[in-house]
């Protein structure tokens, strides 16, 4: 059973508008077929039998006169005038003739009025329903065959697909009323998911809950959970913007009383306020994010050129790659992605002799790609690069003045703000270190 379920879900469509509707569709196919097997299956059929077997007792009657009759024209003399009450059409072929299976396609009852009336007169010799109107049987007799055209109406109930078409009509437009009323439930769940992706992506939609009670306490629920979010990220930017005022502070005063010493003395203290304050930046940088950054419509490829500017203008080796981006302004944080950038350019220029950075944009997603020539990142050991305060080598980080590892933990933190993801990889062409910048559109 388990197995039978596995194999189901891979053929259910995944939209909930699109499940819905299978969920309304399919009892009424269900119900629909059911009622038509058993209406024609039973009723129907029984019907058909019941009339033709009333027919069967009139084709023997003229089977009978035919037989009793002298001579052959006695025959047609006394056949025809019993038929002519009978409201049958007699007439006296030479032969019999061989007719296949002439019935249409459609004819849902042929076969259990041809098998009543060969039942019930075993002389039949052929049956015509090729004419929708009448049904033509030829008889043998001792005088010779007879044929008789009978009112198809005699033999079955008359316009069986009328039962189908109102059925057809009538569940589309109850499917139709269903759907409506149904999609009027779904609208809200579909506008709290959109909500909650585009949050998911550092945009602050306007949503109100709506819909059944349960539907609207979720978003209520959802509401509350967004607002508490927002209220620990203004406490958690006004405390920031405090510690950087009171840290700050100090350290100039430390600066402003080493630059009383003498340079040789004050060396080794200038170095570590200078590593303090490269950490209390470092620090702020990562808790900040792009808290304070507002959603601009920017062009993703300009901030990546603005960015290679930059780096070229004071002579650092970094190139920028034909970019296969489309021209298209998109909401972004400028100043949250040009610092992530930033972040992975730094990286790539003190582990490498090189960087190059392209920028692509799809229909889904916008991709920011750095590469440089340098020893890379082990596979097992990417998924810790990005953690918070971890420096695979931490000798060889602070000798290349790296921090406190950080760097790709911004990178990582500002890619899932706007609902993408930092990956890792291995450049192929120039051997060394392959991040890759995902954003969602």
């Amino acid at each position: 059973m388990h197995m039978f379920f596995q194999w189901l879900k891979r053929y259910m469509p995944r939209g909930l508008y699109t499940r819905a509707l299978l969920i309304l569709i399919l009892p009424v196919l269900s119900v629909q077929l059911l009622v038509s097997v058993l209406f024609i299956q039973r009723h129907f059929e029984g019907v058909t039998r019941q009339m033709s077997d009333a027919v069967t007792i009139d084709l023997r009657y003229l089977r009978d006169v035919a037989d009793a009759a002298p001579d052959r024209l006695t025959a047609i003399r006394d056949v025809n005038a019993v038929a002519a009450p009978l409201e049958l059409d007699v007439d006296w072929p030479t032969t019999i003739p061989q007719i296949g299976d002439d019935r249409r396609w459609t004819d849902f009852t042929g076969d259990t009025v041809a098998a009543r009336l060969r039942d019930g007169v075993p002389e039949i010799g052929a049956i015509s329903m090729a004419d929708r109107r009448f049904v033509t049987v030829w008889i043998g007799s001792r005088q010779g065959p007879l044929s008789v055209e009978i009112a198809r109406r005699r033999l079955s109930a008359s316009n069986p697909h009328q039962l189908l078409v109102v059925m057809v009509i009538l569940g589309a437009v109850l499917t139709t009323i269903s759907y409506i009323f149904l999609r009027n439930q779904l609208r809200p769940i579909t506008r709290m998911a959109r909500a909650a992706a585009d949050y998911g992506k550092g945009r602050i939609t306007p949503y109100s809950p709506g819909g059944a009670t349960e539907v609207r306490a979720a978003g209520m629920a959802f509401l509350d959970m967004r607002n508490r979010l927002e209220r620990q990220i203004q406490q958690r930017t006004m405390m920031l913007s405090g510690v950087s005022h009171d840290l700050r502070t100090p350290l100039t005063r430390l600066r402003l009383g080493l630059s009383l010493l003498d340079d040789e003395e004050a060396a080794p203290l200038t170095r570590d306020v200078d590593e303090m304050q490269r950490l209390l930046d470092s620090f702020l940088d990562f808790v900040r994010s792009d808290a304070g950054d507002a959603l601009e419509r920017i062009d993703p490829a300009a901030i990546l050129s603005d960015l290679v500017a930059d780096y070229t203008r004071i002579g650092l080796p970094v190139t920028l790659r034909v970019s296969t981006a489309d021209p298209a302004t998109l909401p972004l944080r400028p100043a949250a992605i040009r610092r992530a950038l930033d972040n992975l350019v730094g990286n790539a220029l003190r582990y490498g002799t090189q960087a190059r950075v392209a920028v692509h944009v799809t229909d889904r997603a916008v991709r920011y790609v750095v590469e440089d020539d340098g020893p890379g990142i082990p596979a097992d050991q990417r998924e810790e690069a990005v953690r918070p305060f971890t420096r695979l080598d931490p000798a060889r980080n602070q000798d290349r003045g790296s921090g406190v590892g950080l760097g790709l933990a911004i990178v990582a933190d500002i890619a899932r703000s706007h609902g993408g993801v930092l990956r890792l990889g291995d450049s192929e062409d120039m051997g060394g270190l392959k991040a890759e910048l995902v954003l969602a559109r």
